[in-house]
C-alpha cells in the first residue's frame, strides 16, 4: 500500500518530462516517457527509488536493471552508462533521486557502528561494490512515504525534512545496499575517500601511488582492494571518470577541447582515440547528440 501511496504522489506532483525539486535538499522527483539509450555518467552519491517503469546502470560492461522492485544504492562516485531503455508515454518512467549526504551518512553509519560495541575495523573478505541494488524493504518504504508526505507543506519541510531524510538514510544503511554504505560512510572507507581524492582532481595527474599514499596502503593492497569496491583496476576507473565526465560536458554544450583540457588531457588526439575506444564513438558524436540530462543518470 505504501508503495501505491508513494506514487500517488509523484503522478500528482510531477506531470511534465524531467527532474522538480521538492524543497528539501538533495531530494529530485522525475519523470520520463522517452526511451534514452545508456550515454556516459557519473554517478555521484545518491539512493534511486523506481515506482514506474525501470532504469539501467552499465558498470564495467555488467548491468544494472532496478524499478519498482529494487532501488539503486550508488555510496560512491561511480563512471557508469546509464539510461531509461524501456521509457515511454505508455510506461513513464517515475522515481525519486536522493542525494546521499556525507556528513549525515557518516555519522548515522558510525552510531550504528558505535551502537553494537566498540567500533572495529572492518573484517576481511570482499569488498561490496560502489554500486548496489537493495529490495524495497518495509522499513524503506515507510521511510521514503514519511519523507514524500512533508512535501505539502512548506512547514512541514523546514521542520520535519532533514528528520525524515535521517530515517531515510538509516533504513537505506540497514537494508540489502547497507553494507555497501556502511562500507563507504563508516568505518574502513579508504576506497571512498579515494574517490572523493580524485573527483576533486580530474584535471591533474594522479597516480595509484598518489592514491595509496592519501589511504595509508601499499600499491599492491591498494590495487587489489580498490579493484574489490569498483570491478576496475585504479587506472581503468580514473580514464573512465575523465572520459565520462568529458562525454557529459560535451554534451551540455562545451568544446571537444576545453572538455578534453576540464578533465586532463593535454592531446586533444589522445582524448578523441581514447573516448572513440571506449565507447565506440567519437567525442563529436556527443555534441551532435541531445544533451545528456544528468539529473536523470
Amino acid at each position: 500500500m505504501s508503495k501505491q501511496q508513494i506514487k500517488h504522489i509523484l503522478e500528482n506532483r510531477i506531470s511534465e518530462d524531467g527532474a522538480v525539486e521538492t524543497g528539501i535538499k538533495g531530494v529530485q522527483l522525475f519523470r520520463v516517457t522517452e526511451e534514452i539509450r545508456c550515454a556516459p555518467a557519473v554517478y555521484e552519491p545518491c539512493v534511486v527509488a523506481v515506482v514506474s517503469g525501470s532504469k539501467e546502470a552499465i558498470l564495467d560492461g555488467e548491468r544494472y536493471r532496478y524499478d519498482s522492485s529494487r532501488y539503486m544504492c550508488c555510496p560512491m562516485s561511480m563512471p557508469v552508462e546509464a539510461g531509461t531503455p524501456d521509457a515511454s508515454p505508455e510506461t513513464p518512467l517515475l522515481g525519486v533521486l536522493i542525494s546521499l549526504n556525507t556528513r549525515a551518512m557518516t555519522e548515522l553509519a558510525i552510531e550504528m557502528e558505535n551502537a553494537t560495541g566498540a567500533i572495529r575495523m572492518p573484517k576481511g573478505g570482499p569488498i561490496p561494490q560502489g554500486l548496489a541494488l537493495s529490495h524495497w524493504d518495509p522499513a524503506f518504504t515507510d521511510a521514503l512515504l514519511r519523507l514524500l508526505q512533508v512535501l505539502d507543506s512548506s512547514t512541514d519541510r523546514a521542520v520535519l525534512g532533514e528528520g525524515r531524510l535521517r530515517e531515510l538514510y538509516y533504513a537505506v544503511l540497514k537494508g540489502e545496499a547497507g553494507e555497501a554504505a556502511r562500507r563507504a560512510f563508516g568505518v574502513g572507507n579508504e576506497i571512498a575517500r579515494t574517490i572523493e581524492f580524485l573527483s576533486d582532481r580530474l584535471n591533474e595527474p594522479v597516480t595509484i601511488d598518489d592514491m595509496a599514499e592519501q589511504v595509508g596502503m601499499s600499491r599492491a593492497v591498494f590495487h587489489r582492494k580498490f579493484k574489490q569496491a569498483t570491478t576496475m583496476s585504479p587506472i581503468q576507473f580514473v580514464k573512465s571518470m575523465r572520459l565520462n565526465n568529458a562525454a557529459m560536458r560535451i554534451a551540455g554544450g562545451m568544446t571537444v577541447n576545453e572538455a578534453a583540457m576540464d578533465v586532463g588531457y593535454v592531446s586533444t588526439s589522445q582524448f578523441s582515440r581514447e573516448i572513440k575506444r571506449m565507447y565506440g564513438q567519437s567525442p563529436r558524436h556527443w555534441s551532435q547528440s541531445l544533451e545528456i540530462p544528468h539529473e536523470l543518470n
